[in-house]
């Protein structure tokens, strides 16, 4: 043979028996078989072999056995980014006719997927008041063949009774799905029966936790029962769903230091409560940990043992990076704005997790529907900590306060 075609068809394979910390990275589109009989035989959605690059490698199924194992799950999926698995769940149960209920707190872009794709689809939607769990057993008819459920509810961070909601829902026999990107598996596992738990399936922003570098975009779709599973698996290879594998790599690469970084922005945020909570130009704090926050005694008794408080912010549980502040409504929209103008440490950016703490102004006027009165009074913003000192993150919030009241 010519030599370009003994440098494709090279025969060398190294040896087997290496291990290492990181796990090989396996890209492929193209996965070759031995005869036809293999390839007729092989099977894929067992994880028994390997098919196709879209149907998984030795490296994304050994990430979806780690989340798995995080999650406290049987199955899991991988797709491009959390709002592809949120639209994956979507898409795998939910046809014309039907109807999907949405808390009215929910991930802004799940809603636009509702208000858009799904009704163009025949899918109806509705929403409920995470709060009250009576109002979501009113809203379910026979049409409702999902309940989507989040905890804490995007932005506003209020935190719900999730086992009392999903007694509702196993009352009326009706599927959830959890967006657990904010427990991440470390604050409480979703599908622990024993806690009173057990939703039907989680899906989970790869992006934020178990990335934690800013500069991934992947989620996943975890579930315990087999026949969701399937329904899950040959929906996503219809749609085509596939992730590359460096960003699998780098992935698995920061899940071990996950629970470190969890735990450290936890701490930071819960010390900029406490100083927010002093500061007379906010008038409500939200955060789970902050007593008085909504649901805050339901965030007690899932993640932190029912403890009670002896501090204005609790010391015990998990709750988090996401901090969000409603300021006086003396204090203007462009002061607010000017605010988020004047952090340094603080970037003005979308999602969080990552090292780099960020900053978003909300208006929630336009995104909340059943949000009481007193919380769409005044500006709205969300901070996320990043991995700096608390000192200095209090350093930069005092600065640009004082530069917003001053210019008042």
């Amino acid at each position: 043979m010519k030599p370009i075609t003994d440098l494709i068809h090279h025969p060398y394979q190294p040896p087997g028996d290496f291990a290492s910390p990181q796990v090989p990275v396996h890209k492929a589109s193209s996965v070759f078989f031995n005869s036809v009989a293999q390839m007729r035989s092989r099977q894929w959605l067992d994880k028994s072999g390997y098919t196709y690059g879209l149907h998984g490698t030795p490296t994304t199924f050994i990430l979806e056995e780690r989340l798995c194992q995080l999650e406290g799950a049987k199955h899991c999926l991988l797709l491009p980014s959390g709002l592809a698995a949120l639209a994956q769940v979507n898409m795998a149960f939910l046809s014309s006719g039907d109807e999907v209920l949405l808390p009215d707190n929910a991930y802004g872009p799940l809603k636009t997927l509702a208000e858009g794709e799904l009704l163009q689809w025949g899918i109806r939607h509705a929403y409920y008041d995470p709060m009250n769990p009576a109002d979501l057993a009113q809203s379910i008819t026979p049409a409702t063949k999902l309940v989507w459920l989040e905890v804490p509810g995007s932005v506003t961070l209020e935190f719900p009774d999730l086992i009392e909601l999903l007694q509702v829902c196993n009352q009326h026999q009706v599927l959830t799905a959890l967006d657990n990107t904010w427990g991440a598996g470390l604050a409480f596992q979703p599908f622990d029966l024993q806690a009173g738990l057990g939703v039907d399936i989680s899906v989970h922003a790869l992006t934020k936790y178990p990335s934690g570098g800013g500069d991934v975009l992947m989620g996943s779709v975890t579930t315990c029962r087999d026949d969701l599973a399937h329904t899950l698996k040959m929906s996503h290879m219809r749609l085509g769903f596939g992730v590359a594998g460096n960003d699998v790599e780098l992935v698995l690469r920061s899940l071990p230091s996950m629970a470190l970084r969890y735990v450290t922005q936890d701490r930071t945020c819960r010390a900029v409560a406490s100083w927010c909570l002093n500061q007379a130009a906010f008038a409500q704090v939200l955060h789970p940990a902050v007593v008085g926050s909504p649901g805050h005694a339901n965030w007690r008794r899932l993640c932190a043992g029912d403890a009670p408080s002896k501090t204005a912010v609790h010391e015990g549980g998990a709750a988090a990076s996401l901090l969000s502040l409603r300021f006086q409504p003396s204090i203007g929209a462009a002061q607010v704005d000017a605010f988020c103008n004047a952090l340094k440490l603080f970037k003005l950016a979308y999602s969080w997790a990552g090292p780099i703490s960020l900053v978003v102004p909300y208006d929630l006027r336009g995104m909340r529907q059943q949000a009481p009165p007193e919380l769409l009074k005044g500006g709205f913003v969300r901070l996320a900590m990043g991995l700096e000192d608390p000192q200095d993150l209090i350093a930069d919030l005092t600065q640009a306060l004082d530069q917003t009241l001053s210019q008042g």
